[in-house]
């Protein structure tokens, strides 16, 4: 029971969705004005790119025999979906969110350039880091940006996201995909990206 249930929160919160929720909470809390036919555009526009296409991609290099499983847990399997990802997020950032536009979702997607390329880094070196934490913290330096951009209360999100953090660091560990050390490599990997670069437009 308990395995099924730590294995539902690696698939729940998995890193494809996490860029998506990141731009849906913004559109959520945002005080600006956004038409809805734009927030629908983008968000439809970033499921195709972010999930769907990352998806195919997978099922691609399934065939291939390029990755074994959706875990990618080698180093050597990681590099050319890791390399993918670094173009997808490239093309969202020149096509559907630009810096004219949403600022905030700009720089949000640059930390997401930044920890993939990190992350990409580790991989060619030999070295792991947990994917899923690298999502879940980068997600949650975002959130707690906004709160202070907005000067809105979003204490009860914050609190959630401590424990879904937490939840996915644990299962991660009974899984075996992780090492203590792998996970902490990862939460830094997508905390600092963020943090450093609230300087551009907090």
């Amino acid at each position: 029971m308990i395995d099924r249930i730590l294995k539902s929160i690696s698939l729940i919160f998995h890193p494809l969705l996490m860029p998506i929720l990141g731009v849906s909470f913004y559109f959520a809390k945002s005080p600006r004005f956004i038409p809805n036919e734009i927030i629908s555009a983008k968000l439809i526009s970033l499921f195709i790119l972010t999930i769907v296409l990352p998806i195919l991609l997978y099922f691609l290099l399934k065939t291939l025999g390029k990755v074994k499983s959706i875990y990618l847990e080698s180093t050597k399997e990681r590099i050319v979906p890791l390399i993918l990802n670094c173009i997808v997020i490239f093309l969202v950032l020149q096509r559907i969110i630009t810096p004219s536009q949403v600022i905030e979702l700009y720089f949000f997607f640059v930390g997401i350039l930044i920890s993939t390329l990190a992350c990409l880094f580790l991989a060619i070196f030999k070295l792991k880091a947990s994917i899923h934490m690298i999502a879940v913290s980068g997600l949650f330096m975002f959130f707690i940006a906004l709160s202070i951009h907005f000067n809105i209360n979003i204490n009860g999100t914050l609190a959630l996201m401590s424990i879904i953090s937490g939840a996915v660091a644990t299962s991660r560990l009974h899984l075996n995909a992780h090492t203590y050390k792998e996970l902490i490599i990862g939460c830094f990997v997508g905390l600092f990206p963020q943090l450093i670069l609230v300087n551009y437009w907090l």
